[in-house]
């Protein structure tokens, strides 16, 4: 089988978990500890990253030419493009990494750190967003808050008693709901970066 169905196969009976920049992947990655595989294509080229338990250990290449693997394919990787970032099993990425393995982690970490930068976007970032929980100015204690981005549930906590809860996530915008105890369940919008690092949630 051709490198590039085997993936297609492995993709396909995966879980998808969101679409990230190559930054993003390898921060997201490694905060869930993720056994994964990162998909981007431009055009007829095609590029994977394998991700086994948080770290980056395997990389593909494919174009018109042929196929790379490794280190040869790894300094191909683009932090620019659009990546499909999969949940997979850990037996099957390691299996997989065997084949294109990634000596020089430095290539990767190079390509991090330079993305190019899109015009009109604040730089990407990653930090802790506070959300508080009031009923009419009083601070909601045992409620249930979860964070939500593209449809998948990033994060999810039971309020304190001064009704805050805390997230570990990247910038941008989610999606949160809150259950009171009645099981009612509100819906915000937030935007989080580092000018918007806490918000109200007033239910």
């Amino acid at each position: 089988m051709k490198p590039r169905e085997m993936l297609e196969k492995i993709l396909k009976g995966s879980n998808y978990l969101g679409t990230f920049s190559l930054p993003e992947v390898l921060t997201f990655a490694a905060f869930r500890h993720l056994n994964a595989i990162a998909a981007a294509k431009d055009g007829d080229r095609e590029y994977y990253l394998a991700v086994l338990n948080g770290e980056p250990e395997g990389a593909i290449y494919v174009d018109a030419d042929g196929t790379l693997f490794g280190d040869n394919a790894v300094v191909r990787m683009r932090a620019d493009l659009n990546y499909l970032i999969s949940e997979v099993k850990p037996d099957i990425i390691d299996a997989l990494v065997m084949g294109c393995r990634i000596f020089e982690k430095g290539h990767i970490r190079k390509n991090m750190s330079s993305p190019v930068p899109e015009i009109g976007e604040k730089s990407r970032g990653y930090g802790i967003v506070s959300l508080s929980v009031l009923r009419e100015k009083i601070p909601q204690n045992g409620v249930r808050v979860s964070i939500r981005k593209d449809g998948k549930i990033v994060g999810s906590d039971i309020t304190t008693g001064n009704g805050e809860v805390s997230f570990r996530v990247m910038y941008g915008t989610y999606t949160c709901l809150v259950q009171d105890r009645s099981r009612t369940v509100t819906h915000f919008q937030i935007r989080f970066d580092e000018s918007h690092p806490s918000h109200i949630l007033d239910i």
